[in-house]
């Protein structure tokens, strides 16, 4: 069921596949790719624990984070905190995941490129074990 966010900016949206996520993350989609634009922009609402998997962008994307704080962090190097107010670019075919952290929400639009018809390529899920790991460093 649809629930709506009445504190943030956008509305919360529809949860997002586990297939992608773990935890529980939505998506209020703002832009569509089409004719003029060659990206699409959602706010993703991401509840304490819930993280992306693994991915890459083939055209880059990027983050505006518009609520609360969590991580953004790219294969082999520290996780970065990123909280309402940044501004995360993330390069093309660069390794990474976002979400909340163990004791926070996040929300954040997602400007994301395409590059023909792709713009995501999901790897395996962030596990417990590297997810605790980046909280307990924090």
């Amino acid at each position: 069921m649809n629930q709506e966010n009445t504190t943030g900016l956008f509305p919360k949206g529809d949860q997002l596949p586990n297939e992608w996520f773990t935890g529980n993350a939505f998506l209020s989609p703002l832009v569509a790719k089409d004719k003029n634009n060659e990206f699409s922009a959602g706010a993703v609402t991401f509840e304490i624990g819930a993280r992306t998997n693994w991915h890459t962008h083939p055209k880059g994307q990027v983050l505006i984070v518009t609520e609360g704080s969590g991580f953004y962090q790219e294969k082999g190097k520290p996780a970065q905190i990123i909280k309402k107010g940044d501004v995360v670019n993330i390069p093309e075919n660069v390794e990474h995941w976002h979400g909340a952290s163990a004791k926070t929400s996040i929300t954040h639009i997602a400007i994301t490129n395409f590059k023909e018809d792709v713009q995501v390529t999901w790897l395996k899920p962030v596990t417990d074990e590297e997810f605790n790991q980046v909280n307990n460093e924090q």
